[in-house]
C-alpha cells in the first residue's frame, strides 16, 4: 500500500487549490480523490454549457431537499458538482468575493487570521484579473477573471441604466472598493473557455510526479487509529481500496459531502449516528448543522426589444451562435446569462448592502430534475430581474439516512423560517417593482409575466415568494469554523475539533454565508487552507 503525506477528498473548488499548492515544492506526496469523472468535456469547458450540466447525473450529484415548510412544502433542488473542478465546473461563473464586513464578522466570531485584510491578500494572490494589479486586484495568479462590459447583451446595459434611475450608483467594479451599486458582473472565463478551479489549479499540477489523481473514486469512510485520522477507504469501479496518509486527511467535498463523510465515519451528532447503526467515534454535534444558503426570487418580463430568447430559441439562432463560438470563441456561448446586477441596502438603516441583484437577458421555464434546463427558451423576447438577500438568518441542517455512502443525505434547508428573511425578500420584491417603473424599464417592458400585476399587497407578495423562490445554490457552514466545539466543527486552522490530523477545507467551514456568490470565497478558503497545512508541516 502506497502511503501519501496528504489525502484530499474532493477535487472541487478548494480541493483543486490544495492539490496544486501542497505539491508545488515537490516535498509532499498527495493523493486527490474525486467521486466524479474528468472535466475534459465540451459542455463543461464551454461557459454557457452549464445549462447542459444542470441535470446531468454523470457530473452532478443532483441532490433534493426534504419538503420545506417555509416554501409551502416544496422541495429544493441542490445541484453540486461531481467532477474535477466540483461546482466550479458546472456553475454560472459569477466572480463575487463578498464584502469586507463578511470576513471581519468571521474574525469577530473567534477566527483570527480571517478578517478582510487577511483574505484580500489571498484573493489578490489567486487572481489574474482583466483589470490588472491594483489595491483591489491581483494579476498573474492561476484564476482568470474576465470583465464582460463590452460583450454582454444590450438589454443588460439598459438594466444598469434603470438601476441608476431607481437610485443606485453605477459601480464599474463589483469586486472593487465596495460591492454596493449596480453594474456588470465579472466571470471566471479565459479566451472563451470556463476557468474552473480544475483548469486554473489542477491542470498545471497534474504534470507533477508527486500528485496522484483518482477519478470515479467515492470515499466511503475516514480511517482512524484512535482519534487520529490515518487514511481513507474508497470505492472505485467496483473495487474497494484503502489509502494511508502520513500527515493529514483533508476533506474538500463541499457543504453536502464533507459532513456526510464525517457522519459515515462516526463523527457527528451521536443520536444521528446511532440511528443509522454507526459506531460513535467522536460526538461532534455541529457536523451537518448551521446550513445556510441564498434564496433567489424572480420577476419575469416579456420584452419589446430582442433578448437572448431570439438567439437561443430558433434553430438558426443556435447555429449562428455555435459557429461564432467555434470560429472566434465569442458570443453568448462564451458568457454567463447572469450578466448584470449589484448590491443594495434593503432598508435605510442597513449597515451595509444586504440584497444582491441579478439580471438575465432571457426567459425560460424551469424544468423538473431529470430534464435538461436552459435549452428551451421562450419563443418571445424576455428577461428576468431577480433579488437574493445576502445574509439570511434561517438555519437548516443535513444528516445521513443510513450507513450507505451512496445514499443521499436528508437535507433540511429550513428556508424562510424567520420573519427577517421573509421581510428581506419582500423588500426585494418591492424594489423590483421600483426598477420596473423607471423610464428605461417602462419603455422596455411589454408585460410582467410573473408575478403579474394582480399581485400588489404585502400578503400577496409573500405568498408569491413562498410559492416561487428558489436556491441559488450557495450552501455553506455545515462544518462551521469557530472556537467552540459544541457549535463548530473546525477551529480557525480548519482542524476538526477533538480529532488529530483531520481538516475540512471547503465552503462548509464558512462561519456565515458571504454576500454574493460563494465560489470565489470557496477557492480563497482553499488558498488559506493550503497555507495553514504547509505552515503546520514546517
Amino acid at each position: 500500500m502506497i502511503e501519501y503525506d496528504y489525502i484530499i477528498v474532493g477535487a472541487g473548488s478548494a480541493g483543486c487549490v490544495l492539490a496544486n499548492r501542497l505539491t508545488a515544492s515537490g516535498r509532499h506526496r498527495v493523493l486527490l480523490l474525486e467521486a466524479g469523472p474528468s472535466d475534459r468535456r465540451f459542455w463543461i469547458q464551454v461557459p454557457i454549457g452549464y445549462g447542459k450540466t444542470y441535470y446531468d447525473p454523470t457530473v452532478n450529484w443532483m441532490y433534493q431537499s426534504e419538503p420545506i415548510p417555509g416554501l409551502g412544502g416544496r422541495v429544493n433542488y441542490f445541484p453540486r458538482g461531481k467532477v474535477l473542478g466540483g461546482s466550479s465546473s458546472i456553475n454560472a461563473m459569477v466572480y463575487s468575493r463578498g464584502q469586507a464586513g463578511d470576513f471581519d464578522d468571521w474574525a469577530a466570531l473567534g477566527n483570527p487570521g480571517w478578517n478582510w485584510q487577511d483574505v484580500l491578500a489571498l484573493y489578490k494572490r489567486m487572481e489574474d484579473h482583466d483589470l490588472g494589479a491594483s489595491a483591489h486586484h491581483g494579476a498573474g495568479g492561476p484564476l482568470h477573471v474576465s470583465v464582460i462590459d463590452k460583450a454582454m447583451h444590450p438589454l443588460t446595459k439598459l438594466y444598469v441604466k434603470a438601476g441608476q434611475e431607481a437610485g443606485l450608483a453605477y459601480n464599474p467594479d463589483l469586486n472593487g472598493g465596495t460591492i454596493e451599486g449596480v453594474g456588470f458582473y465579472q466571470i471566471n472565463t479565459r479566451d472563451g473557455f470556463r476557468m474552473s478551479a480544475a483548469r486554473a489549479y489542477l491542470w498545471p499540477a497534474r504534470k507533477r510526479s508527486n500528485l496522484r489523481v483518482e477519478t470515479e473514486a467515492l470515499a466511503t469512510r475516514i480511517l482512524f487509529k484512535g482519534k487520529r485520522a490515518i487514511g481513507v477507504a474508497y470505492e472505485q469501479r467496483g473495487q474497494v481500496h484503502e489509502a494511508r496518509a502520513a500527515r493529514e486527511v483533508i476533506l474538500s467535498g463541499g457543504s453536502i459531502n464533507s459532513p456526510q463523510l464525517l457522519q459515515l465515519s462516526g463523527v457527528g451528532p451521536e443520536d444521528v449516528l446511532r440511528s443509522c447503526g454507526i459506531d460513535v467515534l467522536h460526538h461532534a454535534p455541529a457536523v451537518g448543522r448551521n446550513l445556510q444558503d441564498h434564496l433567489c426570487f424572480d420577476h419575469i418580463y416579456r420584452s419589446k426589444l430582442p433578448s437572448l430568447n431570439n438567439t437561443f430559441h430558433p434553430w438558426w439562432g443556435k447555429l449562428f451562435a455555435g459557429l461564432r463560438y467555434v470560429l472566434m470563441r465569442k458570443g453568448p456561448l462564451a458568457l454567463s446569462v447572469n450578466q448584470g446586477g449589484g448590491f443594495f441596502r434593503a432598508h435605510p438603516d442597513s449597515a451595509r448592502p444586504d440584497i444582491q441583484l441579478y439580471f438575465s437577458p432571457l426567459t425560460y421555464e424551469k424544468a423538473l430534475p431529470g430534464v435538461r434546463a436552459l435549452t428551451r427558451t421562450d419563443p418571445f423576447p424576455g428577461f428576468i430581474m431577480s433579488v437574493s438577500p445576502c445574509r439570511p438568518s434561517s438555519r437548516g441542517h443535513l444528516q445521513i439516512r443510513s450507513a450507505d455512502p451512496r445514499e443521499a443525505p436528508a437535507i433540511h434547508p429550513n428556508y424562510l423560517s424567520t420573519n427577517h428573511d421573509v421581510e428581506e425578500l419582500l423588500a426585494g420584491a418591492r424594489f423590483l417593482r421600483r426598477l420596473a417603473a423607471t423610464p428605461t424599464m417602462k419603455a422596455l417592458i411589454a408585460e410582467e409575466l410573473k408575478p403579474g400585476l394582480s399581485v400588489q399587497s404585502d400578503e400577496e407578495h409573500v405568498a408569491d415568494i413562498r410559492a416561487r423562490c428558489y436556491s441559488v445554490f450557495h450552501p455553506v457552514s455545515t462544518c462551521r469554523m469557530g472556537p467552540d466545539p459544541s457549535q463548530c466543527v473546525v477551529d480557525p486552522r480548519l482542524r476538526v475539533h477533538g480529532l488529530d490530523r483531520l481538516r475540512v477545507v471547503d465552503a462548509s467551514i464558512f462561519p456565515t454565508v458571504t454576500s454574493g456568490n460563494t465560489n470565489a470565497p470557496a477557492i480563497m478558503v482553499g488558498e488559506k487552507g493550503a497555507d495553514l497545512v504547509l505552515a503546520d508541516a514546517g
